[in-house]
C-alpha cells in the first residue's frame, strides 16, 4: 500500500471517527494524558486513541494507518511493565479494550474464542459453570486483558505446573499492517505447518494485532492446597525449592519473599507472615484429594530437610485467600518504605537462584538502595524491587544502574532477561546481553516477512543502537502504592 503523507492532524481525526465514531476517538491533550504511559513511567503522547468495537473497525483503521505510513500501537489495560504499549513514535493508539465479548464456550472440547479485551479473570468466572477455567494468571489478572496477555506471552504465580499464554493459546486471528486478515492456528486443536501462532504470541504487537483468541480450558481441580514454609534465611528457602523440584514435584505455584517483602506485606494486608523470618514459600498443589494429599506430605518432607521455623497448610479458603493477598499486595505495600520503586524481571536456572539472591544482596549495598526480593521461584522468575525516592537527586540513576547490574547478574547465571512481562522498551538495550547481532537479524526478518512496514508498535524489543551501558532501561521505573502488583 502507497503512502500518501502524513495528513493533517484534524484530518486523521476526521477520517477515524468516520470509521469508529465520534464518541471513540480521543485527541485532546488532555484525555490523551491517560495513554500516554502503561504500568511503567515511560512516557510519550499519542496523536489519538480509537477505541473499534470490532474486527472489521479494526482494519479499517488499521488500512487507514498504512495509507499514511502512521505508526498504530495497539493496547489492552494498560497494566504492561515493560513499556508496550506506549506510542514512543506517537501515531495512533488502538485501545482494544471495547472487545470484551466471550464469543464461545465449548464446554466438550474445553475451548474458548474471546475478544481480546477480555480481562483474564473474566473468563474463568465465565467458564466456572461448566467446571472449566483459564489457568494463565498473572497477578494483575483482576484487570489485564487476554490481548495483552497473548501480545506479552504473560504468566503468573501459578504457571510452574500450567504453563504461560502460549501453552493454552490454540489459534489467533490478526489484522496484519495491510489490513488483511488472518487465522493463525485452529480453535479447538493444534495444527501441522509453520506454527505462526507461536510466533504471535509474545510478539508484543509488533507483527499483527489480535482480534480474536481461540484458547484452551482446563478442568476446575477437586481440591487446592496452599502452604507457608518460614525459614531464617533466602538460602535454606532457595535449596527447598530446588530439592522439591529435584524430587520430581511439581506444585501448582511455588512463590518465595524475602524479609522486606514479608514484612512491608504483613504491615499492610495483614496476611499471617511472621515477621521475623527471613523469607517464606507459598507452596500450592491442586488435583484429585488423594494425590495432593501425598504431595503435601512430600513438601512438608523437603522443607524440614533446610530447618523451617514453621510449616502451615491454609486450613480453609479463607486461610487460603489471606496468604495469596498478602503475596499479591507487597509490591502496594512497599509503599510505606519508598516511593518509588524500579522492578526488575529476570529469569535463572532455578540451582541459580540462591547465588543470584546474594549478587542481588551485594548490588543493594554498593548502590545503598533497599532491594526486596519476590520470586516465582519454581521456574527460577526474579523480580528484585529497587526501592528509591525519585525527588532525591541521583537516587532514580543509582536504581537504574542497579537493575542493569541484576539483568547483567541473571544472563551471567545462565538466564534471560524477561520472565513474564516482555522486553518492550525496558530492555530493548540489553537483548546483545542475550543475542549476537546474526540472531536479532535474524529475528528482524520477521517484520519483513509480514509486511509490517515497521507501523506495527515501533521501536519496540530491538535495540535502537546505543550502547545498553549508555541509555540504562526506564521501563519499569513506577511508583509504589495500592495498584501496584506482579
Amino acid at each position: 500500500m502507497v503512502s500518501l503523507g502524513k495528513p493533517s492532524t484534524r484530518r486523521l481525526i476526521e477520517e477515524l471517527k468516520s470509521v469508529v465514531g465520534d464518541e471513540y476517538v480521543i485527541h485532546r491533550d488532555e484525555d490523551l494524558l491517560v495513554f500516554e504511559y502503561d504500568g511503567s513511567v515511560d512516557k510519550a503522547l499519542p496523536t489519538a486513541v480509537v477505541l473499534p468495537a470490532d474486527t472489521n473497525e479494526v482494519v479499517s483503521v488499521t488500512k487507514l494507518a498504512a495509507t499514511y505510513s502512521i505508526p498504530i500501537t495497539a493496547r489492552g489495560a494498560g497494566t504492561g511493565l515493560s513499556g508496550g504499549a506506549i506510542a514512543n513514535h506517537g501515531g495512533i493508539v488502538l485501545a482494544l479494550t471495547r472487545m470484551t465479548r466471550i464469543i464461545q464456550i465449548d464446554a466438550e472440547n474445553m475451548t474458548a474464542i474471546v475478544e481480546p479485551g477480555v480481562v483474564n479473570i473474566d473468563l474463568s468466572t465465565a467458564t466456572a459453570p461448566y467446571g472449566l477455567y483459564y489457568p494463565p494468571d498473572p497477578s494483575s489478572q483482576k484487570v489485564c486483558t487476554l490481548g495483552g496477555n497473548v501480545a506479552e506471552n504473560s504468566g503468573g504465580p501459578h504457571c510452574l505446573a500450567y504453563g504461560v499464554t502460549t501453552n493454552y493459546v490454540l489459534g489467533l486471528e490478526v489484522v496484519l499492517a495491510n489490513g488483511s486478515v488472518q487465522w493463525f492456528g485452529e480453535t479447538t486443536r493444534e495444527v501441522g505447518g509453520y506454527d505462526l501462532r507461536g510466533i504471535m504470541v509474545g510478539s508484543e504487537g509488533t507483527l499483527g494485532i489480535v482480534t480474536k483468541i481461540a484458547v484452551r480450558l482446563v478442568k476446575i481441580p477437586e481440591v487446592v492446597r496452599t502452604l507457608l514454609a518460614v525459614f531464617n534465611n533466602v538460602e535454606d528457602a532457595s535449596l527447598a525449592v530446588s530439592d522439591i523440584i529435584a524430587a520430581g514435584i511439581v506444585p501448582a505455584a511455588l512463590e518465595m519473599m524475602d524479609k522486606l517483602c514479608i514484612r512491608a506485606a504483613e504491615a499492610s494486608v495483614p496476611a499471617g507472615y511472621p515477621q521475623d523470618a527471613g523469607a517464606i514459600l507459598l507452596v500450592e498443589v491442586d488435583g484429585l484429594s488423594e494425590v495432593t494429599d501425598e504431595q503435601v506430605a512430600d513438601i512438608i518432607h523437603v522443607c524440614n530437610k533446610h530447618s523451617p521455623i514453621e510449616i502451615r497448610t491454609a486450613s480453609d479458603n479463607i486461610e487460603r485467600e489471606k496468604l495469596w493477598a498478602g503475596r499479591k499486595g507487597v509490591i502496594g505495600a512497599l509503599g510505606r518504605l519508598a516511593p518509588n520503586y524500579y522492578l526488575v524481571d529476570g529469569t535463572v536456572p532455578r540451582t541459580r537462584i540462591m547465588d543470584t539472591l546474594k549478587g542481588v544482596e551485594k548490588i543493594s549495598k554498593d548502590y545503598e538502595l533497599p532491594i526486596g526480593n519476590l520470586l516465582h521461584a519454581g521456574d527460577g522468575n526474579l523480580h528484585p524491587l529497587i526501592l528509591f525516592d525519585e525527588r532525591k537527586p541521583g537516587d532514580t540513576q543509582k536504581a537504574l544502574e542497579a537493575g542493569g547490574k541484576i539483568l547483567e547478574l541473571c544472563i551471567q547465571a545462565g538466564g534471560v532477561l524477561s520472565g513474564e512481562h516482555g522486553i518492550g522498551m525496558e530492555k530493548q538495550e540489553y537483548m546483545p546481553l542475550m543475542f549476537t547481532d546474526d540472531d536479532m537479524t535474524s529475528m528482524a526478518k520477521l517484520k519483513l516477512a509480514f509486511e509490517t512496514n515497521d507501523i506495527l508498535n515501533p521501536g519496540k524489543i530491538f535495540p535502537t543502537g546505543s550502547s545498553h551501558v549508555a541509555i540504562p532501561q526506564t521501563g519499569a521505573i513506577s511508583r509504589t502504592g495500592p495498584d501496584a502488583f506482579i
